[in-house]
């Protein structure tokens, strides 16, 4: 497997749709204000996070069972900032949409930049044929209430090609998370 760069990055993004919407370079401010950049980057992509957010709450004492996990555990929010209370998470999507070719594996890893605040993004890797919006979980580790931006950088994906394709993809499995569109909880 060999690492992809922004050329290769671009042209499947536009060529075959693997990144939609797609920006071609990195993004790091607007007119009026900083932004934790997105976009292509030399061997990755930064993507944003959308406004739509389930940010975890006790309040109800249950369990969290993967297995049946309570969607009760959580409370939607819509904005352009969310705050994460201390030692707890939130769970957002990308704004991107992805099509990952059968030949490749994408793994995300978080920004520094929210990393070095004691924010860790948690993704697990996109499969070869896996498509939908990513859904990203925020850990707040501190003991302090923490910040996360919509519409900006939030982690990057790097992609992996094989010489060859899989023998079975995750769309030939009929994986649960195929398709899946905004913020998706556990499935059992």
């Amino acid at each position: 497997m060999t690492i992809k760069s922004d050329k290769w990055i671009k042209s499947n993004a536009i060529e075959h749709e693997m990144i939609k919407p797609f920006e071609s370079k990195q993004i790091r401010k607007n007119k009026s204000e900083k932004l934790i950049s997105y976009g292509l980057s030399s061997y990755g992509y930064d993507v944003r996070c959308s406004e739509h957010f389930k940010i975890f709450t006790n309040i109800k004492s249950a369990t969290v069972d993967p297995k049946s996990f309570d969607p009760d555990s959580f409370v939607d929010y819509k904005g352009s900032e969310c705050i994460i209370p201390p030692n707890s998470f939130a769970l957002a999507s990308t704004i991107e949409y992805f099509k990952i070719p059968r030949n490749v594996l994408t793994i995300c890893l978080g920004k520094s930049t929210y990393a070095r605040c004691g924010i860790i993004v948690n993704v697990t890797p996109l499969e070869p044929e896996w498509e939908g919006h990513v859904t990203l979980e925020f850990s707040n580790t501190t003991s302090l209430p923490a910040k996360i931006y919509a519409n900006e950088g939030v982690a990057q994906m790097l992609f992996f090609e094989s010489d060859e394709d899989c023998e079975v993809s995750y769309k030939d499995r009929g994986g649960k998370y195929q398709g899946q569109k905004g913020v998706t909880l556990p499935k059992a």
